[in-house]
């Protein structure tokens, strides 16, 4: 039902048009020499979020991906946690909140990161499998690689070789030492700050947060928040909370993985 109700507000998107787009926007941004913005300059921009929550997906997909199309990119540093909610049992296994589907891609998403550390190289990626993830193509996630002309081995090697795990392991201990602590995700940081409820308006935060003298055409005429966000606000109920256990299996990470490489090594 919650995933329903999210899909329902969702403007209809045309996948390979945006992840051209993204591509192309970000390649273009880092070539590009002109008025470049010191790493002092740029506001910390972060997302922890887990790959099946509809309301990860919903930002990701329709509010997220225009830092690449507006200019925002520019004064940013974007970094994404892909754990979430997920719980680690005392042997040291992961149970993820949404299934075992929400522990295989919150992994391959790690590794993503992981072998392309560049934003405007792992960002595409993960639009892509999120996109799948939105249509319920879960299994379909390795269809990304050909979409979007990239090497699958060093994302496969990580998951297969249990390198994924540790990855995760180490997801959980940042998410985990946020303070505050994140109650729900999508949990939004910008500057070092949660923006709870207002994550959707985060580009406004972002042209507050900027200290530089180079604000991009996405600041320029903005409305920007006078008040800091609430803490003790109730959230409108468009995320995924912390509390809830909606997972359809308690299937666990490690099994989850064992399973996916023998069905690489049947399939080779």
């Amino acid at each position: 039902m919650e995933a329903h109700l999210c899909k329902t507000r969702r403007s209809n998107i045309n996948i390979n048009i945006i992840l051209l787009l993204i591509a192309s926007i970000a390649a273009t941004l880092v070539t590009s020499s002109a008025s470049p913005i010191t790493t002092g300059e740029k506001v910390e921009l972060s997302l922890y979020y887990e790959a099946l929550c509809p309301y990860c997906e919903n930002f990701i997909l329709n509010y997220l991906y225009k830092v690449f199309d507006n200019g925002l990119i520019s004064i940013v540093d974007l970094k994404l946690s892909p754990y979430g909610n997920a719980k680690i049992r005392p042997n040291g296994t992961i149970v993820c909140q949404h299934g075992e589907w929400e522990c295989v891609l919150n992994t391959v998403e790690a590794c993503a990161i992981h072998a392309w550390p560049v934003v405007s190289d792992h960002f595409p990626f993960v639009y892509c499998v999120e996109s799948l993830t939105y249509e319920g193509k879960y299994d379909e996630w390795e269809t990304c690689f050909e979409k979007l002309n990239l090497d699958p081995k060093p994302v496969t090697d990580c998951i297969a070789s249990g390198f994924g795990h540790e990855l995760a392991l180490r997801y959980a201990d940042e998410i985990n030492a946020l303070e505050p602590p994140h109650t729900y995700v999508p949990w939004v940081v910008v500057g070092g700050q949660p923006i709870y409820d207002d994550y959707t308006d985060f580009v406004s935060f972002v042209c507050k947060a900027y200290k530089g003298s180079n604000p991009p055409q996405a600041c320029l005429g903005l409305s920007l928040p006078t008040t800091t966000p609430n803490y003790n606000a109730k959230p409108f109920n468009h995320v995924c909370y912390k509390e809830e256990d909606n997972a359809k299996s308690k299937s666990t990470l490690s099994e989850t993985i064992l399973a996916t490489a023998a069905a690489w090594a049947e399939s080779m």
